[in-house]
């Protein structure tokens, strides 16, 4: 949807009216059925009346297309101003500008977000040249119009009362700013220079109206690219139940239409896979050309799952395809192909920031998708403003006439695959009576440890693997190094801590320093590591045998159970029942955040010993004493993601391609050696075996952000051409390497190189640059003299698991 569309020259017509604002609250009136506020209002007035006077030069043609207030697809962004026209070449072009009237922005620590003043006070929002950028490539990514006809899109920010203070242009947003230029306030030449860059014919071809009406559907780029990122990535591996309800989706997917809605409910308790299914299904459906999002409530699971598809935590176009469940009150009916909702439990009825917009989240999903998937654990409900269940999702789907398919997931991932652990901890937290009224601390590494300082050493200690154990705790200390940073929020005798919230934000669970940070459930929810250390604080205790909530001790800033007083007021029995529902739920999700391991601290006595006298601890049961957990190269994982062929049924590069020792790999072979020289493997059915290619471990720290310790990795031999910001197995007499203490290395490779006179060139360095989550692996850099000796063996193709 276009709100106004003209030429130029009739723009400036309409500025020179001293009336724009009126004339485009006119124009949003009627297209839109409603009106907007004043602060909207005025930003028109004040922005447009500045691009006019960009405008004001004859070598900018006046029958290039304006278009102001375009709706985007699928979101509820708009494009603040569009130039349309064609290029020096003739080339259909469209310059998309986003207007601010910013005259101050703070730096943070999140890539491509910033502060600035609003009516309400600072906010956080996204720079504007990621925001130009973004829209840019929604475009690209959804629009068939755009994607087959080659209209080039050339995204830029005007913020015209902003004057340069080196911090909306700081280098921290560089990579934002390279994509999208920005222009303040003494810009407004170079702006016109921009515009008269791409636009330098008029707009004959209607492009605007052609991108409007285009067809919404993802680029085959887009999907590519997806996949790439998903093929190889043991982090979102299917297995067992998991896979057979990924092809259910599928199936559904194809079956559904406009007047054939479907709605997947998804059940299934902590470390079932729900979230490793939701990306999956967010690719695969992409591939098939579905317009395909996934959702949450909290922004934790969004973040982190980002930056475990891209292999790292800056924003890119992928982000458009991670949304909120508040987005979608103002969507028309069957927009989208599919809506994957995680954590579903956590869906609230009303959007916005103040809980004003829409009717209910659950029912606005299922309109605006011809398939929603709902995965849900009605167990991990944890606010009160919390309404997902199946029964509401049901009384949706039935009012919009959706056809409802249930399945569960079973498959225990977490928690050591120990069902046992999750039916005694409901047990012992008098959530339901099951069983297992004892733990076996052997099948689960469960303890209770006497302080929390003790607490937070086992975690340091333990996430010296792998950046995967980090501390949580209850809501029950006030957030105050948010205004005042030097002071503690969680202090515990001589113990003190902070929250994560402020440094590294929802992603905090992955970020490698954050293991100092305390976190708390809006920040894990969804997300889970190796090893969780868990703070009970005094708001869950237990007297005389019963497990009991006590809501006056989270802390006050607590937005989880605000009105709890009235709740309880109104009706003391469903009140008190739904006060103890949330805080034992809360508790319940942070104790079963940990795969392989859970550690608690209580700050209540009584309570400690009511758990400690449900453990059975057997006599191989590890002791609170850690050695370092830097693990020895025979202690790495056994298991193969792989078939070993036997000679008899191997056929080199037909079927299999050879396993080597890295050593052996790195210290050179040939395709002529034997059979009995090696191993041979079958590859996973997404790769197809040729010469060059073969299989080695990796062992070691060094590259655990993309290759984790042990990991059975797919190489090529090395090529021509250039190596640069790719993976390497290479060797050199003088590596002594740190994970290996071997003369070879697998590393990152960059060069830097001197052109020469004679029109050739040569390297002046290279450097092979570790990417680990740890601190201590630094960067081996080659002089050009050093260089001579360097092999290089081969590049990384896929981390098989």
């Amino acid at each position: 949807m276009i709100v106004y569309s003209a030429t130029k020259a009739r723009f400036q017509e309409d500025v020179m009216t001293n009336d724009i604002d009126g004339i485009i609250l006119g124009a949003f009136e009627s297209a839109t059925g409603k009106t907007t506020g004043k602060p909207e209002i005025q930003s028109w007035k004040n922005s447009l009346e500045y691009m006019e006077r960009v405008l004001r030069d004859d070598d900018i043609p006046h029958d290039a297309g304006v278009a102001i207030e375009y709706h985007l697809p699928q979101t509820s962004k708009r494009i603040d101003f569009i130039l349309t026209g064609r290029d020096r070449d003739r080339c259909e072009a469209a310059i998309l500008v986003e207007l601010k009237q910013w005259q101050k922005a703070e730096l943070t620590q999140s890539d491509a977000v910033v502060i600035t003043r609003f009516k309400h006070g600072p906010v956080e929002t996204l720079h504007p040249s990621y925001q130009a950028w973004s829209y840019k490539r929604l475009l690209e990514d959804f629009n068939q119009t755009v994607q087959e006809e080659h209209i080039g899109l050339y995204p830029c920010a005007y913020l015209h009362n902003y004057e340069d203070d080196g911090v909306i242009t700081n280098q921290f947003y560089s990579d934002h700013i390279k994509r999208a230029p920005i222009f303040l306030k003494p810009d407004a030449l170079k702006l016109q220079q921009f515009i008269k860059t791409h636009v330098r014919y008029g707009d004959t071809t209607r492009i605007m109206y052609r991108i409007e009406h285009g067809k919404i559907k993802p680029s085959k780029n887009l999907a590519d690219e997806l996949a790439s990122m998903l093929r190889g990535n043991r982090e979102f591996v299917l297995i067992d139940d998991q896979k057979v309800v990924f092809e259910k989706a599928k199936m559904l997917a194809k079956k559904t239409s406009e007047r054939d809605k479907k709605v997947l409910i998804v059940e299934g308790g902590p470390g079932t896979g729900k979230s490793v299914l939701a990306i999956n299904l967010l690719v695969a459906l992409t591939e098939q050309e579905h317009v395909v999002q996934y959702v949450t409530r909290n922004s934790a699971p969004r973040l982190v799952y980002e930056a475990k598809l891209t292999g790292h935590f800056k924003k890119t176009h992928i982000s458009n395809m991670f949304s909120g469940s508040g987005s979608y009150h103002a969507v028309p009916p069957n927009t989208y192909g599919c809506l994957i909702v995680d954590e579903a439990h956590r869906l609230n009825e009303k959007s916005g920031m103040f809980s004003h917009l829409g009717e209910n989240q659950i029912k606005e999903i299922i309109s605006a998708s011809r398939l929603s998937v709902f995965f849900i654990d009605e167990d991990q409900k944890v606010t009160l403003k919390d309404i997902g269940d199946k029964e509401t999702i049901r009384t949706w789907a039935r009012k919009l006439g959706a056809e409802v398919v249930e399945v569960s997931l079973e498959s225990q991932f977490r928690c050591n695959g120990s069902n046992g652990y999750l039916a005694w901890l409901d047990n012992t937290l008098q959530i339901r009576e099951t069983a297992n009224e004892m733990l076996d601390t052997r099948e689960y590494d469960f303890r209770i440890v006497d302080s929390p300082a003790e607490l937070h050493d086992l975690i340091r200690t333990k996430n010296k693997r792998n950046n995967k154990a980090r501390m949580v705790a209850g809501y029950c200390w006030d957030w105050i190094s948010k205004k005042t940073p030097l002071l503690k929020d969680i202090v515990i005798g001589d113990y003190k801590s902070t929250w994560n919230l402020e440094t590294d934000g929802q992603a905090w669970i992955i970020k490698p320093e954050s293991v100092s940070e305390v976190g708390c459930i809006h920040t894990c929810q969804g997300l889970e590591v190796d090893y969780i250390g868990v703070i009970v604080g005094p708001d869950l205790v237990v007297r005389d045998g019963n497990v009991l909530s006590r809501p006056a001790e989270r802390s006050r800033m607590d937005k989880s159970i605000q009105g709890w007083k009235k709740l309880v007021k109104d009706d003391v029995e469903v009140g008190q029942a739904r006060l103890d529902a949330i805080i034992k739920n809360t508790y319940r999700t942070l104790m079963t955040r940990g795969q392989k391991g859970c550690y608690v601290y209580f700050v209540d006595e009584e309570t400690r010993c009511f758990f400690a006298e449900r453990m059975q601890t057997g006599p191989e049961a590890e002791t609170l004493t850690e050695k370092p957990v830097m693990p020895a190269h025979e202690e790495v994982a056994a298991v193969m993601p792989f078939r070993l062929l036997e000679s008899k049924v191997a056929r080199p590069y037909e079927n299999c391609v050879p396993l080597y020792d890295l050593k052996i790999a790195a210290g050179g072979f040939s395709d002529e050696q034997q059979i009995g020289d090696c191993e041979w493997v079958e590859l996973p059915e997404e790769f197809r075996p040729r010469r060059g290619l073969f299989v080695a471990q990796v062992v070691g720290e060094s590259m655990n952000r993309r290759i984790p310790n042990g990991s059975w990795c797919l190489f090529r031999n090395a090529t021509a051409g250039s190596r640069n910001g790719k993976v390497v197995l290479a060797s050199h007499r003088e590596i002594d390497d740190t994970d290996t203490s071997g003369h070879y290395t697998v590393k990152i490779y960059e060069s830097t190189k001197e052109n020469l006179v004679d029109g050739t060139w040569r390297h002046s360095s290279i450097m092979l640059r570790p990417d680990s989550y740890l601190p201590g692996y630094e960067s081996i850099v080659l002089s050009e003299e050093q260089a001579e000796d360097l092999r290089v063996v081969g590049e990384l193709v896929a981390v098989l698991g």
